[in-house]
């Protein structure tokens, strides 16, 4: 643990040094800022309702609210038909210290999360991409608390606490739009990352370093508690149930990022686009998918009943978007492309091979500038190990045991803003193969075969 402690003193050290010293000029879409995990919107400058006083804001202490309600309901497929009401409100805060206590560019985050309702994937679909990006079970929970240090002009930032991934690592902008988790924080880092990694509902501990060597070309690494729930059975959600577990002695998850932009600075007439190359490595157990620790299917009546255990996972993603109509005059309003891939080793992951892409149409009628429609697929490729245990279960149990392959996503949503901090967002979307086919074979409904869902939701978003 200590040479890995050395070696990433030195890879930060490295890029430390290899940062350039020319100002960072303004972007199109400034990521430097706090994401609402709600909206992907900065916390600090957004459009409100105006309800929220914000007394103290002169003294660098700014307070946020945001509220998500949602009503789906899948028409057929999956476990059974049913419809559901979910919430959560987000409460935030952000403290600039250099205003509040004269700290030079040093800046304090933290939200936490009031959960209620059903969730429609872990009740009535059994799926992977889980349906909604607030889906979580009922809970009182902080999320992210985290001080972030700059230095330069946004040359180098330095994040240290309670962290999420999900709003820098593997994202893009043209997702935003979009109801579905894993168009988020995609489902083969959700599913193959022990407690999801760090993403919406769990944080983790964790420090995260961005180098912007120039201003097209940055590098992003972090280093997070690799089980912020800890280890033990049942659902990582009931084991830090109000996020407060902060753990920091669980094997490590590394999380690395390069990406280069191009015509991203504000006033630039020319289309905006960008591509990410990164991957994660964790360094505790995994287990084996499909065998036993003595050597045998985990099928078989003779298995141990214990998977064999392997060490460490990794996992790689590319990320391109592309922005290819833009409103004159403006920065972000147009039409946006995007793409993301995504691999790991099939003999300890569920997921070996993820794919999603879509389209992004952005406030296009001056009358509607703040409206946005979007469409987009996803494909989870189901491990060839889990396949391979399948099979195994077929071969005791009769050709009718169904062998899971892959489960696709297509959806399509329209965000009205009513007011500023007031949109609605109608939503369809339709699982093809939910849970890859069928149910778990380890699971509670072992080998039940699943139907394509449709599923129609609406959705409510208020930024007070």
């Amino acid at each position: 643990m200590a040479i890995k402690c050395r070696a990433l003193a030195i890879l930060v050290a490295g890029l430390l040094a290899s940062a350039h010293a020319f100002a960072q000029e303004d972007k199109k879409t400034d990521e430097d800022k706090p994401a609402d995990p709600d909206t992907g919107e900065s916390t600090v400058e957004e459009k409100t309702l105006q309800l929220l006083p914000n007394p103290f804001q002169k003294y660098g202490i700014k307070f946020a609210a945001t509220y998500i309600g949602e009503t789906l309901g899948n028409v057929s497929g999956g476990l059974k038909q049913r419809a559901i009401y979910e919430g959560r409100l987000n409460l935030a805060v952000d403290v600039d210290l250099q205003k509040l206590a004269g700290i030079d560019k040093l800046t304090f985050h933290a939200n936490m999360f009031q959960i209620h309702g059903e969730g429609l994937s872990r009740n009535y679909l059994d799926n992977l991409f889980v349906i909604s990006g607030i889906e979580a079970l009922p809970s009182t929970r902080l999320y992210e608390a985290y001080f972030e240090k700059q230095w330069g002009d946004k040359k180098v930032s330095l994040k240290f606490g309670q962290l999420a991934a999900d709003s820098e690592f593997f994202n893009t902008k043209y997702t935003d739009v979009f109801t579905n988790a894993s168009m988020g924080w995609p489902a083969i880092t959700s599913l193959d990352l022990p407690s999801g990694g760090p993403s919406p509902p769990l944080a983790a501990m964790g420090t995260r370093l961005l180098v912007n060597i120039t201003d097209r070309l940055s590098v992003l690494g972090g280093i997070f508690d690799g089980n912020q729930a800890g280890p033990g059975p049942g659902d990582p959600q009931e084991r830090n149930r109000y996020g407060v577990n902060f753990r920091i002695n669980d094997p490590p998850l590394l999380l690395g990022q390069i990406q280069y932009a191009w015509n991203n600075k504000k006033g630039d007439p020319n289309l905006t686009g960008q591509i990410k190359f990164g991957g994660w490595r964790h360094f505790g157990p995994f287990s084996d998918i499909q065998l036993a620790s003595n050597g045998v299917s985990l099928a078989s009546s003779t298995s141990s009943g214990t998977p064999l255990v392997l060490a460490g996972d990794i996992g790689g993603w590319a990320v391109f978007e592309q922005q290819i109509y833009r409103v004159p005059k403006s920065d972000d309003r147009g039409i946006g492309v995007f793409v993301r891939v995504s691999g790991a080793p099939a003999d300890r992951n569920l997921i070996d091979l993820y794919a999603d892409a879509g389209i992004e149409f952005i406030g296009l009628s001056d009358k509607r500038p703040d409206d946005k429609f979007g469409i987009a697929a996803g494909y989870a490729h189901v491990s060839k190990r889990a396949q391979a245990l399948d099979a195994d279960y077929r071969a005791l149990f009769g050709p009718a045991w169904p062998v899971r392959s892959f489960e696709g996503l297509l959806t399509a949503v329209y965000q009205y803003q009513l007011r500023d901090g007031w949109t609605l967002q109608p939503n369809f979307q339709y699982i093809i193969h939910p849970g890859g086919g069928a149910t778990d074979p380890a699971g509670p409904m072992p080998g039940r075969a699943l139907k394509n869902a449709a599923v129609f939701g609406l959705r409510t978003t208020l930024k007070f």
